[in-house]
């Protein structure tokens, strides 16, 4: 239409430190060059003594377990155990050995009726202290097995369908992960596979994923790398560092995220960041996790009025290997251009991030997906305030954390301004404008910014 102004912005050919997908580290500090996510072993009996421990206690411990993750814009991934033989994890924050059973059950039963109630009554209070706990990313089920990873022993069907339900019932906005594709039948849970990409499970666990056909658009893949048992030196390496360093470790493994559609892993995230060929393989990796929205172009009109209509129009493929797991609001903004300091804001009314797919089928070879990933249009109409002083603005956009609202998720083009939000061009507001594109010499880099955080509610 005339007066509609075309940006294209320019793709940013690098890893980004985006939320809720990459590398999960051990550190809850932040300290990680790409982690936003970190895994958390919680013991029953941390949580819950006896019968009579309440909500608090869970709060107490979660609090104690994940303090200030939201300064470092860090969401944690929990589970619950009772069970863990052999070393502890040293970074957890507490002793995780031996066995977490309540004072009041007998430890090693699951199969009586005390225990099953008193699960789910555990999994509903969980689902109270943690569905709406801003800091929690994903909930892995754990509790059943050693460390929690459902085997010695295994959950029977009857336990899996008392699972299921208790975890459907208490986290209805959270994302839930179970240890094997192949249990808890009918219900959507992602996955956590503990040895990702290890030469002797492809063809059970990797297969079981692929088995789970569209299950990924839905349910994060994820998981851990193993380097303690079995064929692990053939695939995916002596290390982490081996693996992300070695050419051929790296492409398995990056492989492997691109067909089954990998959102997460840990231990991997140990390598020595130290080593530059590390680095630079883990780059690549974590550029391969998760989703990565690129924008192809902003449409929106050159001039608008104090109190007149803003349509804003983009264009948006996902080059990664999954889709983004929860609604977050897509914003746009008009900013002052000498301060940058919003001058007004709205979210887009209609917008799904959880619908902008991947590409799918995998080509190894070819190193790209088979079904190549689909550009999504998204649309916003917006009405300006009357009391909007006219002058020259500069259109942004941005995701945001629905805890506080703020800026956090980034996309892939190199439009961007420190603090979380993409400068598009220049829009005038009762007033046309000379020059709609930016001079790129005013924007940052988008992975150099270490300034997003969240809120969480004080209670």
């Amino acid at each position: 239409m005339p007066g509609t102004i075309r940006i294209r912005p320019e793709p940013y050919p690098y890893a980004l430190r985006n939320p809720l997908t990459g590398f999960v580290a051990r550190q809850k500090d932040g300290s990680h060059e790409w982690a936003t996510l970190v895994h958390s072993y919680v013991a029953w009996d941390w949580i819950e003594k006896h019968e009579g421990d309440g909500l608090e206690k869970i709060r107490a411990v979660s609090d104690d377990l994940w303090r200030d993750v939201e300064r470092h814009n860090i969401k944690v991934i929990p589970r619950v155990f009772l069970e863990w033989p052999g070393d502890p994890d040293p970074k957890n924050g507490r002793d995780v050995r031996g066995r977490h059973w309540p004072a009041d059950l007998a430890p090693g039963d699951y199969e009586s009726d005390a225990f099953r109630k008193r699960l789910r009554r555990l999994v509903e209070r969980l689902g109270q202290c943690w569905n709406h706990d801003p800091r929690v990313a994903f909930v892995e089920m754990g509790i059943v097995g050693k460390w929690g990873e459902h085997h010695s022993p295994s959950p029977n069907p009857a336990l899996q369908k008392l699972l299921g339900d208790a975890f459907t019932r208490a986290f209805p906005d959270k994302q839930v992960m179970v240890r094997h594709p192949w249990e808890f039948a009918g219900f959507p849970f992602g996955v956590y596979w503990d040895s990702w990409a290890h030469w002797n499970q492809m063809d059970t666990h990797g297969a079981g994923i692929a088995k789970l056909g569209e299950r990924w658009t839905r349910a994060p893949m994820g998981g851990e790398v193993a380097y303690d048992w079995g064929d692990y030196k053939v695939q995916p390496g002596d290390s982490p560092t081996d693996t992300v360093r070695d050419p051929g470790h790296r492409k398995f493994l990056i492989d492997s995220i691109r067909r089954l559609h990998g959102n997460h892993l840990r231990w991997v995230a140990d390598y020595d960041a130290k080593d530059p060929a590390a680095r630079t393989g883990a780059e690549a990796v974590q550029r391969a996790f998760g989703y990565r929205f690129v924008l192809e172009e902003v449409a929106y009109p050159a001039r608008a009025e104090p109190g007149g209509s803003l349509n804003v129009v983009l264009r948006v493929r996902n080059d990664g290997s999954a889709p983004f797991y929860y609604r977050w609001p897509l914003e746009a903004s008009l900013l002052r251009p000498d301060t940058r300091a919003v001058a007004w804001k709205a979210t887009f009314p209609k917008v799904d991030l959880r619908r902008w797919l991947p590409g799918d089928r995998w080509d190894e070879a070819g190193a790209r997906y088979a079904v190549a990933p689909k550009t999504y249009a998204a649309e916003g109409a917006f009405r300006l305030p009357k009391t909007l002083a006219p002058g020259t603005y500069v259109l942004a956009l941005a995701v945001l954390d629905p805890a506080g609202m703020r800026p956090s998720l980034r996309f892939a083009v190199r439009n961007y301004f420190a603090g979380g939000r993409h400068p598009v061009g220049c829009v005038g507001v009762g007033t046309a404008v000379d020059r709609a594109p930016l001079d790129p010499r005013g924007w940052d880099d988008p992975a150099a910014d270490r300034s997003l955080r969240y809120e969480v509610p004080r209670r």
